[in-house]
């Protein structure tokens, strides 16, 4: 049973309505509705409210039957979870798009380094081979 199916059903359980379960949690019923619907993603602050007020662990919770689970958890300050969690993506890929960036010009550098040290000796040999004639 996934998550917001149980929610549902602990909620149907306990006869709370979604209007209950949204001011226990702080939140506007159309956002509990949506979080019922799985269509609002659940941080770790709502899973532990979430099990605190149905009394039950956080791992009862958010246990599986086909025993998946893919959790992420993450600090932002955004009031949207999902805007927060994008935005830091966002701003993690943009890091590595100029570390990358960083190093193709690295590498740029060192072959034009080893370029450079290649017609030096080059150099060098034809002054020496002068030399010793």
């Amino acid at each position: 049973m996934s998550v917001n199916n149980k929610i549902r059903a602990l909620r149907e359980l306990n006869n709370w309505s979604q209007e209950d379960m949204a001011e226990r949690l702080n939140m506007s019923k159309s956002s509990y509705s949506r979080l019922e619907r799985d269509e609002r993603k659940l941080d770790l602050a709502k899973l532990e409210k979430l099990a605190a007020i149905f009394k039950i662990d956080i791992g009862e919770l958010i246990a599986s039957d086909d025993k998946e689970l893919v959790l992420l958890i993450g600090t932002n300050n955004s009031n949207n979870p999902d805007d927060g969690a994008n935005g830091q993506i966002t701003i993690e890929l943009e890091k590595l798009k100029l570390g990358l960036e960083h190093s193709r010009e690295l590498l740029a550098h060192k072959d034009l380094l080893l370029a450079q040290k290649d017609r030096e000796i080059s150099a060098l040999r034809q002054l020496v081979a002068q030399l010793q004639k």
